[in-house]
């Protein structure tokens, strides 16, 4: 028999309560407008590490767009895409709490649906919307009575380098790093090499920062990760570090080992938006991996005129683990996954 009772504590609940109402005066204090946009979506992200939720399909009924083939639709893995219609549509800057769907992931810091804090700046790079956590970040600190220190800042080029030795991290828009050189760096340091990796350059640095980097991050503080490589640029913009080196313009923001942020200087150029959705969907099929349809919606908007901005995805349950100082997901979710 299925428990009844809510997993989260009354306290905790009330703790998530007073973490939103605060989120939602700081974004008016900033006039940032509160948006709400469908969760059913008929397309889905193409990224080759995420799975979305597909419904079945609904009766066909006649809609204002015209007969549909497809009547099925997903459960949003993120407000992205909507928001960036708004964005195109509106230019103004805008926020929203919203429920978000990832299938196939469960465990401490996972629940399949959880809730994401998302927001846009129009006229901020990736470098000014780091400030612009960081202050909303320390609002909640202080409201908290938390201790606040100042956050860290690092390029992942440097973080291969410290690990590796320098030079081991590439400069141009080839592998970002050499997998040979990581496989020997583990097998000297006496850790497993997963033969899934093969030759590709992007799981090899991911386990090599979860292995080597994440760990020692310190807890006291909030910790920026910039200067990803171009092939892990998604949906943001490529251009240059201090050091001219080729980068993705993108931050991912971690308390400890635990990433609550992942932020964009906002990819705007509908063509090379879709030459990698493209690509995304050409390595899902060649895995064996469902092929949602692209997002036409958000590829019309990029094609009308994305006002320069940049956004940042947080998700809102790993930010109460971060302020409370709690290890599991599901202190903050009245229903978690077993119990829904």
């Amino acid at each position: 028999m299925t428990p009844w009772e809510p997993r989260a504590p009354l306290e905790r609940l009330r703790f998530v309560a007073s973490l939103r109402a605060v989120i939602r005066a700081w974004m008016s204090a900033e006039n940032v407008l509160e948006v709400t946009t469908p969760v059913l979506s008929r397309a889905a992200p193409a990224d080759l590490h995420l799975d979305a939720f597909r419904t079945a399909p609904l009766p066909s009924t006649p809609t204002d767009d015209g007969p549909s083939t497809d009547r099925s639709r997903w459960l949003q893995t993120s407000p992205e895409y909507p928001m960036k219609r708004l964005l195109a549509a509106h230019g103004v800057d805008i926020h929203q709490i919203a429920p978000v769907f990832r299938a196939g992931e469960r465990g401490a810091r996972h629940n399949p649906e959880f809730t994401m804090l998302e927001w846009y700046r129009i006229g901020m790079d990736h470098n000014a919307l780091m400030d612009d956590v960081a202050a909303l970040f320390e609002t909640l600190w202080r409201r908290f009575d938390r201790p606040w220190h100042s956050p860290e800042r690092h390029g992942v080029h440097d973080l291969v380098n410290e690990v590796l030795g320098a030079g081991a991290a590439a400069t141009d828009r080839g592998p970002f790093l050499d997998v040979v050189q990581v496989r020997a760096h583990f097998l000297a340091e006496g850790r497993s090499w997963p033969a899934s990796i093969g030759d590709d350059a992007d799981a090899a640095l991911d386990l090599l920062l979860d292995e080597f980097v994440l760990p020692r991050l310190p807890r006291d503080r909030l910790t920026f990760l910039h200067g990803w490589p171009p092939s892990q640029a998604a949906l943001a913009r490529l251009g240059k570090d201090a050091a001219g080196r080729d980068v993705a313009e993108r931050f991912e923001v971690y308390r400890g080992a635990l990433e609550i942020g992942n932020g964009y200087h906002e990819l705007a150029d509908a063509d090379e938006q879709r030459a990698r959705f493209e690509q995304e969907l050409a390595r899902r099929r060649a895995g064996g991996r469902e092929t949602p349809p692209l997002d036409e919606g958000l590829l019309g908007a990029l094609a009308a005129g994305l006002p320069d901005c940049a956004g940042v995805a947080v998700g809102l349950d790993r930010l109460a683990m971060a302020l409370a100082d709690v290890t599991h997901i599901d202190e903050f979710i009245a229903f978690p996954f077993e119990r829904a």
